[in-house]
């Protein structure tokens, strides 16, 4: 972290800390009020998780409320103080969440445990499972997207952070985040945190035999993914998909496209037969509408990629937020 920074969040978070004894807004989830010990979690996605894995014994902070985009949001100075103060923090990892990476530096170099869930899993490369494999196969096409291709390469270059789109992966990274929690947190009963988190971790395990056979009904050809940006990738590689194309060529939505990368998406999704482009619920989409406008006789279906929904959607929890992405991707594919 740069050295001018340190002193600023000391000051926002002396400030910040003050605010919370004069019984000011305690945050996305609470602020600890009994002898708990406090984890905070970054996302509201991991939020849900961890909260389902620890029981009563440990008060669970999630810093990003529902419908936030990791890539652009700015904690404020409470929740610079909530991290500080917090007995462990997880994060997603990868540089997932970009707004928060000093804080986060800051915090464990100050001492707090932090633990990235991406660390448990087998992880990926962006574009791993994208378009550009096939190209072989489409010699007509290589000149007219060379282009496109170098760009492609050069935006989704690095480790992809989007694990969570496959249960699997997150049913693994969980029993980690156990086992750091047992380990790194005073106070824990190591043996009731494993009680308290197994059922849980079970659900997780299921719900990755359910979205198998949610998707049983769209055939190998029709595997094909066209999304608003590169979130997909960890859900190509469980169940046999091609990420086709990117509105936004990269694993951020705080990149952006433009006109030309737009107009050679549309071809190549005319040229796979794509029945549909796949929006975020989290991110704006009015370029997945221009996009389909542009293609014409396509559906833009939402589906819940970096945050989870709000109380009364289909996306309220981890478990509900996979199971529906699963249904509305079998049902554009299916055919």
């Amino acid at each position: 972290m740069p050295s001018t920074l340190r002193p600023l969040l000391a000051i926002m978070t002396a400030g910040a800390a003050l605010l919370a004894g004069c019984g000011a807004d305690e945050g996305a989830s609470g602020a600890s009020g009994n002898d708990r010990p406090v984890v905070v979690v970054t996302t509201n996605i991991l939020g849900d998780v961890v909260q389902n894995l620890v029981g009563d014994q440990i008060e669970v902070i999630t810093i990003m409320p529902v419908g936030s985009d990791p890539h652009s949001f700015q904690p404020s100075a409470q929740q610079v103080a909530q991290i500080g103060a917090a007995d462990a923090v997880i994060v997603n990892g990868a540089g997932f969440e970009e707004g928060l990476l000093d804080v986060i530096e800051s915090a464990e170099g100050d001492g707090v445990p932090v633990f990235e869930a991406i660390s448990a899993v087998a992880t990926i490369q962006f574009g791993a499972f994208s378009h550009d494999d096939e190209h072989d196969e489409h010699d007509d096409h290589d000149d007219e997207h060379d282009e496109h291709d170098e760009h492609d390469e050069h935006e989704h270059d690095g480790l992809d952070p989007h694990f969570f789109t496959d249960p699997a992966r997150m049913a693994v990274a969980a029993d980690a985040i156990v086992a750091f929690l047992a380990t790194n947190v005073a106070g824990v009963d190591a043996a009731t945190l494993d009680s308290d988190a197994a059922p849980y971790i079970a659900q997780l395990e299921s719900l990755d035999a359910d979205v198998e056979t949610i998707l049983a009904a769209i055939p190998s050809d029709r595997r094909v993914l066209v999304t608003n940006h590169a979130v997909f990738g960890y859900f190509a590689d469980r169940h046999g998909f091609k990420v086709a194309g990117t509105i936004v060529p990269s694993g951020s939505t705080a990149d952006r496209t433009d006109a030309q990368t737009l107009a050679e998406l549309a071809e190549l999704i005319e040229h796979e037969g794509v029945p549909a482009i796949f929006a975020d619920t989290s991110s704006p989409s009015e370029l997945a509408a221009t996009l389909a406008d542009e293609v014409g006789a396509i559906a833009v279906v939402e589906l819940f990629s970096e945050s989870l929904g709000a109380d009364d959607s289909d996306g309220a929890t981890y478990l509900d937020m996979v199971r529906t992405n699963a249904e509305r991707i079998a049902a554009a594919l299916a055919g």
